[in-house]
């Protein structure tokens, strides 16, 4: 295939792999609205319907390595092609469902179609020259925030018009000509070439990991819950469940010392770059999240505690940050492609540190709230796509599923962390408002909040210096 053709062959796999990535956050995105309607339906409480989120998530992050371990053995379009598969059957599952229990089991089943990124990742890495291969992942990572903004403006309007179901059954039917697009559009020339060798796939380290990430990420989600209230009582239950976790690593370092084929090759865990890399982008997986849990419930608070909006208001202050969140992820991946990826990260940490220092310094109004979001988009979407660059091309080629599948994981971990923190603060610190019995987070737990994403921010500047330093002697 000459240059041409493989320029050509490149921007067509990100295309298709792109519109994968709006469809699904576009189906997140709607549900959001659909939750009250599903409390509603399924006759359950708040903290139960919490799982809805929480299965996909959990779900997700168990699967990401082994996805990618299974991508690398098997090949990276076949397995895109199942996870795809298994996505639809459970989002088809999700619109049928009459209860509960029935919509937990969809979500897990969905859960497992987010191991479908670290793949999507690594099939761009293979079809870009490294000149261009930040231009590809920046609009790949940009498509996130634009099927975020598609999901917000559709979601409530499919709910109020047609029903809850269809925000689930309306994805089955583009993922499967999505999927007749993948298996026709996307080719892997690299996949024919090389003769594999069909490793075995380690079941047990396997096992060990299913079972340190989920008890790890179900205590995790639990903890703010157990702070106050009926469920304080379960504070043994998520102990044990973090005891369990901790445990299991042991073990889990053992097996993959043993397995003639680990999961996770412990020497990508020990890499001077991957590693405070990873750690970096969980960093920024958990400052996002800290506020995006947060925000809404300070918006619609009611006053003095809050600013008493409203969903429309809610969205009013948060559509700025993921219009920007997109913009700049494509700028980016496009600067990154001249200067390199090291001076975006920095700069983007530095920025978005700034941004939240401004907002737990001064947050009076909703309109101020919205200009500092600016700001801190603009830093993470920097940093984001800076440290997912840098992980990308730091990562062994024959290895990339696998080292993506780990990036990836630390990310959802890092998504986990942060509501689990700014759960603790908003359910320690309460008070009622004049006139009712219903108790809200008071303007001491915001500003804990805010300090704690200043801190997170701060971690990460000194992440991207270290990085920096090692980048550079590596050089040398």
């Amino acid at each position: 295939m000459n240059e041409k053709n493989s320029q050509k062959d490149a921007w067509i796999a990100l295309a298709i792999l792109s519109s994968l990535a709006l469809i699904t956050m576009y189906g997140e995105t709607m549900l959001i609205p659909a939750i009250p309607y599903l409390i509603d339906d399924f006759k359950i409480s708040y903290n139960t319907s919490s799982w809805i989120l929480t299965a996909y998530l959990i779900a997700g992050a168990v699967m990401t390595p082994i996805i990618g371990k299974l991508s690398d053995i098997y090949g990276k379009k076949k397995i895109l092609m199942n996870v795809i598969v298994i996505y639809s059957l459970g989002s088809l599952l999700g619109g049928l469902s009459n209860d509960i229990f029935m919509m937990i089991i969809s979500r897990v089943i969905q859960g497992i179609g987010l191991a479908m990124f670290p793949v999507a990742f690594a099939i761009i890495r293979e079809k870009f020259p490294p000149e261009k291969l930040a231009i590809g992942q920046g609009i790949f990572t940009a498509v996130f925030s634009a099927g975020a903004v598609v999901g917000l403006g559709l979601g409530a309007t499919i709910v109020e018009y047609f029903s809850w179901h269809m925000t689930f059954l309306s994805i089955v039917p583009l993922m499967i000509i999505l999927l007749i697009v993948v298996l026709r559009g996307v080719r892997i020339d690299s996949e024919k070439l090389i003769t594999r060798i069909r490793a075995s796939i380690d079941i047990t380290g396997t096992l060990v990991l299913v079972g340190i990430v989920s008890t790890f990420l179900t205590g995790l989600t639990l903890l703010p819950n157990s702070i106050s209230g009926p469920n304080n009582n379960h504070l043994g239950i998520i102990l044990a469940l973090f005891v369990i976790s901790i445990a299991l690593l042991p073990l889990f370092i053992f097996t993959q010392k043993r397995a003639q084929s680990p999961i996770i090759d412990l020497s990508l865990l020990k890499d001077i770059i991957l590693f405070p890399t990873n750690i970096l982008i969980m960093s920024i997986g958990a400052a996002f999240f800290i506020i995006y849990q947060t925000l809404p419930i300070l918006i619609q608070s009611p006053t003095p505690l809050g600013f008493g909006g409203g969903p429309v208001a809610t969205a009013s202050v948060q559509l700025p940050f993921m219009v920007l969140s997109f913009v700049i992820s494509v700028l980016s991946g496009f600067l990154i492609s001249k200067i390199g990826n090291i001076k975006p990260t920095l700069i983007g940490s530095i920025i978005s540190t700034f941004g939240f220092i401004l907002l737990s310094i001064y947050h009076p109004s909703e309109l101020v709230i919205s200009l500092e979001l600016c700001i801190i988009a603009i830093g993470l979407a920097f940093a984001e796509i800076g440290a997912f660059n840098i992980s990308l091309v730091s990562a062994p080629l024959n290895q990339s599923g696998t080292a993506l599948g780990i990036t990836m994981l630390l990310f959802l971990i890092g998504m986990s962390l942060g509501p689990a923190i700014s759960g603790i603060y908003l359910e320690s610190f309460r008070s009622t408002v004049d006139n009712t019995n219903e108790s809200y987070p008071t303007s001491l737990a915001y500003d804990l909040i805010f300090v704690t994403a200043v801190l997170i921010s701060i971690l990460s500047v000194i992440l991207t210096l270290f990085i920096t330093k090692k980048l550079v002697s590596k050089t040398i």
